[in-house]
């Protein structure tokens, strides 16, 4: 084992988890103020339930040995076997790897929390978030990052964009259609009650993001750094993208253009940031920021309600990303060639995991969400709503006086 690395991952981790409370303000600050609570809990109550099952059982699924290309075996129930010796990354502990990957598990149902703000019961969401890591989740990573049939195939994923973006988005699809609109959406105006708290969380993610993304190359080493570097470039040209897109759109910047074109650009380069160079990593984040800027739109021309925009940042950007990478991969940078390296043949790769992605986390998390609105129910009734979650799910306020 390497002490830098294992030092280098131990921080990485911390970063990674720093992110859930990171999207815990970002999405905080999106809501009503009477909804406040009830978003921020959303995440950061995940951090323990997730936690919980990964260790328990999920990160076997994930990571356990392959069954048929579809899901890991029960090896690593409850962590045995999981301690201080090599893993599945030869230079660090495995109980390092384990804690590392259950930071990516953690986030990816918060993630979806975005879509079903404002509405669902906070029971329901619990239930929920557990049965979508092992049925969902898991079976994910194992197919990207545990030998699965993605992975055998050949689809690149440096640090999530399928197993993280592309499926908490096509779950936040399946939720807007299973829980329909908010009371009163596209008839009274939903204006965010704290930007600045939107900010201050988006601020968190970018930071997190490096340990998210350069982390991935799970070593200190040449990847890492190239990791980093177009982590940062891709965040800032989508965050200069959007503001100048919407600028030209609206006829004004705003803070929350800038913050969601940052994020746009962090989801659109996670699956490329390991196989890409800095103008690429340009590329794609410019990309990103038209791209998701328009995807946002995409729910009042189809006229669903994914309240925090969880398809058109996440979905969109997760996807062009997925894509890209299979057209500047370049195996200078610890990959494979792409579609411009005179492997044409990646960028094919690359779409069928994208088509295999959304249809798989889509239909699974509808039927998931239809199967708990049928025993428990999914949303809070009418004067719950009106109230609030804050006080009528958790019996909070945020705000006195």
């Amino acid at each position: 084992m390497n002490a830098a690395d294992t030092a280098f991952i131990i921080i990485c981790a911390a970063l990674v988890m720093f992110m859930t409370p990171g999207l815990a303000l970002f999405y905080g600050g999106l809501v009503r103020s009477k909804n406040v609570l009830s978003t921020v809990m959303h995440s950061f109550f995940l951090l323990g339930v997730v936690t919980l099952v990964w260790v328990s059982v999920g990160y076997s699924l994930s990571f356990g040995t392959d069954h048929g290309g579809i899901i890991g075996g029960l090896d690593y129930l409850f962590l045995n076997g999981v301690g201080v010796e090599p893993g599945p990354a030869d230079t660090i502990p495995h109980a390092l790897f384990m804690i590392f990957q259950c930071m990516f598990a953690i986030i990816t149902p918060a993630l979806i929390s975005g879509a079903f703000a404002e509405r669902i019961k906070f029971s329901s969401m619990v239930v929920f978030s557990v049965l979508w890591i092992l049925l969902v989740y898991a079976p994910m990573c194992h197919w990207v990052w545990g030998g699965g049939w993605m992975h055998s195939m050949g689809a690149l994923d440096f640090a999530g964009g399928a197993v993280v973006h592309m499926s908490s988005a096509a779950a936040a699809l399946a939720a807007a259609h299973v829980l329909g609109r908010r009371r009163g959406y596209g008839k009274m105006a939903f204006v965010p009650h704290n930007l600045p708290m939107t900010v201050l969380g988006a601020g968190i993610l970018w930071f997190g993001w490096f340990g998210f993304n350069a982390g991935s190359a799970l070593a200190a080493d040449g990847v890492a750094v190239m990791a980093f570097v177009t982590t940062h470039i891709a965040a800032a040209a989508a965050a200069v993208s959007w503001v100048i897109i919407e600028w030209m759109h609206s006829g004004k910047p705003t803070t929350l253009g800038a913050a969601s074109g940052a994020v746009a650009g962090l989801v659109a380069i996670t699956p490329a940031a390991g196989f890409v160079g800095p103008m690429p990593a340009l590329i794609i984040g410019l990309g990103a920021g038209g791209l998701c800027f328009g995807g946002i739109l995409l729910k009042k021309v189809f006229k669903y309600d994914d309240a925090l925009d969880v398809v058109g940042i996440h979905g969109v950007g997760g996807t062009w990303g997925a894509l890209a990478t299979g057209i500047w991969a370049a195996e200078q940078y610890g990959g494979v060639n792409g579609l411009l390296h005179g492997a044409p043949g990646q960028l094919w790769v690359q779409f069928v995991s994208v088509i295999a992605t959304w249809l798989f986390c889509y239909l699974m998390s509808l039927f998931l969400f239809k199967a708990i609105d049928l025993v428990m129910g999914l949303r809070v009734d009418a004067d719950a709503e009106q109230a609030g979650l804050d006080v009528s799910e958790h019996n909070e306020t945020a705000y006195t006086g």
